[in-house]
C-alpha cells in the first residue's frame, strides 16, 4: 500500500544519525557481496545463504519501491530461490502492490490471457500502486513465463486509513477484508514506531492517536502475513517470497513477526544497503543478509514521489526522504497540475516528461495544494 509510513519509514533509517557535518563513511564492501549485518558486517557466501532461503516457508524481499536497483535484485535473488525448489516443490510471490480485490487480474496475467497493457490496466496500477511499473513489470514477467502464482496480499487504502482514524474496534468487521485481529506489536517495534508517529504530519498528537497509529499499521503488516500464510496452509510444500517495502521487513518487526502469529515460522529477511553508507546502519538483527546495491549511473531521472490519478493532474501520495520532490519542497497530497507547462494529464505523462530531464537542468511544476496553486521548481542535480 502506498502509504506515508514508508517514506517515513525510510526517512528515519536514512537519518541513523547522519549529519552533514560528519566524514563520509568507509564503503561498506563493494557492490555485489552479501553481509550479514552486525557490530562488524562478514562477507556472507552467497550459494550458502541462498540455499538457506530456498528451505524457509517464506523469504521477505524488502525494497526502496522507487529503486530500480532494488527491483533488479529482487528479480536475481527470485530467480535463485527459484532454482533451488526441490521436485514438488514451487514459488510464490506475495505482491504488496496489490489489494485482494485485484487477484483474479493477477491470475489472468500469470495465464498469458492479458497483454501488459492490459494487465496494468485493469490492475489499476497508476491508481493503487503509482510507482514506475517498468521497475516491477520483469519481475512480473518471470512468474508468467514460469507460471508462478502471482498472490495479492495487501488490503484497500482505505482499510488501513480508517483504523488510523477510528481504531480497530471501531471499524465493522465486514469492512476489514477478513484481516485477523494483528498480534500485538513488540516493544522494540513500538518504539520505533513511536519515532515514526512523531514524524506524521497528522493526528491529534495523543496517546489515542498513537494507539491508532500502531493499530492500522500491524493490521498493515497482518494483512500480508495473512495471505501468504492462507496460501502456505493450502500449498505447504510452497515457498513464498513477499515483494514489499523494506519497512516492513526490518529486524523483524513487521510482517515476519506476524507471520510467526500465524503459525509460519521458517521466514528468511533480506535487504538492500549501499556500500557507501558505510556499516554503520547495518546493526544486528536487520535482516539474515544484506545485499550491497550502488546507484546505477544510467537510471532514468526520479522525482522520488507516489503518485495516484486526480480530477485535475497527479496527487502525490508519498515523498522520498531525500528526494528532488523533498527538495523542491513538494509534499504529501499535493496535486501536480502541469509540468513544464503542459498539463500533467496522467501518471504517465509526469513520468515521461521528469525521465527526459537531463543531469543539471530545472523542471517547473505547477502544484496545486488545497485550494492554492503553487509555482514549484525541481532541481535535478549535476552529474558526478
Amino acid at each position: 500500500m502506498r502509504f506515508v509510513l514508508v517514506s517515513l519509514v525510510i526517512a528515519l533509517t536514512l537519518a541513523g544519525g547522519f549529519s552533514l557535518s560528519q566524514a563520509k563513511p568507509e564503503p561498506c564492501g563493494q557492490s555485489g557481496e552479501w553481509r550479514q549485518p552486525g557490530s562488524d558486517p562478514t562477507l556472507v557466501a552467497g550459494v550458502a545463504l541462498l540455499g538457506r532461503m530456498a528451505a524457509q516457508q517464506v523469504v521477505l524481499l524488502g525494497e526502496s519501491h522507487d529503486s530500480a536497483a532494488d527491483h533488479r535484485w529482487q528479480l536475481h535473488t527470485l530467480a535463485q530461490l527459484h532454482t533451488r525448489q526441490p521436485p514438488g516443490g514451487g514459488v510464490t510471490l506475495g505482491l504488496e502492490m496489490f489489494p485482494r480485490r485485484l487477484q483474479p487480474v493477477l491470475d489472468q496475467w500469470v495465464a498469458g490471457q492479458l497483454s501488459e497493457q492490459e494487465f496494468l490496466v485493469q490492475s489499476e496500477w497508476d491508481k493503487v500502486w503509482g510507482y514506475d511499473a517498468r521497475d516491477y513489470l520483469p519481475l512480473f514477467h518471470y512468474a508468467r513465463m514460469h507460471r508462478l502464482p502471482m498472490l495479492a496480499v495487501n488490503v484497500e487504502k482505505g482499510l488501513t486509513e480508517a483504523i488510523g482514524k477510528q481504531g480497530w474496534d471501531a471499524v465493522p468487521e465486514s469492512s476489514k477484508e477478513g484481516v485477523s485481529r494483528p498480534a500485538p506489536v513488540p516493544a522494540d517495534y513500538l518504539a520505533s514506531l513511536r519515532q515514526l508517529w512523531g514524524h506524521h504530519p497528522t493526528g491529534n498528537r495523543d496517546d489515542a492517536d498513537f494507539k491508532r497509529f500502531v493499530e492500522a499499521q500491524s493490521t498493515w503488516d497482518r494483512a500480508m502475513a495473512q495471505g501468504m500464510a492462507e496460501h502456505l496452509r493450502k500449498s505447504p510444500q510452497t515457498l513464498v517470497v513477499g515483494i514489499l517495502g523494506a519497512g516492513h521487513v526490518r529486524f523483524g518487526h513487521g510482517v515476519a513477526h506476524q507471520l510467526r502469529d500465524l503459525g509460519v515460522d521458517r521466514i528468511g529477511s533480506l535487504l538492500t544497503a549501499n556500500p557507501a553508507d558505510g556499516c554503520k546502519p547495518l546493526q544486528p538483527g536487520l535482516a539474515d543478509a544484506v545485499f550491497m546495491v550502488g546507484d546505477p549511473d544510467l537510471d532514468p531521472p526520479r522525482l522520488g514521489v507516489g503518485t495516484e490519478p486526480a480530477a485535475a493532474g497527479v496527487r502525490l501520495t508519498s515523498i522520498a526522504a531525500g528526494s528532488i520532490a523533498e527538495a523542491a519542497g513538494l509534499k504529501k497530497d499535493d496535486v501536480i497540475v502541469e509540468v513544464a507547462g503542459r498539463p500533467a494529464s496522467n501518471v504517465q505523462a509526469l513520468r515521461n516528461v521528469v525521465q527526459r530531464q537531463v543531469p543539471g537542468t530545472w523542471l517547473p511544476l505547477k502544484v496545486k495544494r488545497g485550494e492554492v496553486e503553487l509555482e514549484v521548481v525541481a532541481r535535478f542535480p549535476p552529474a558526478q
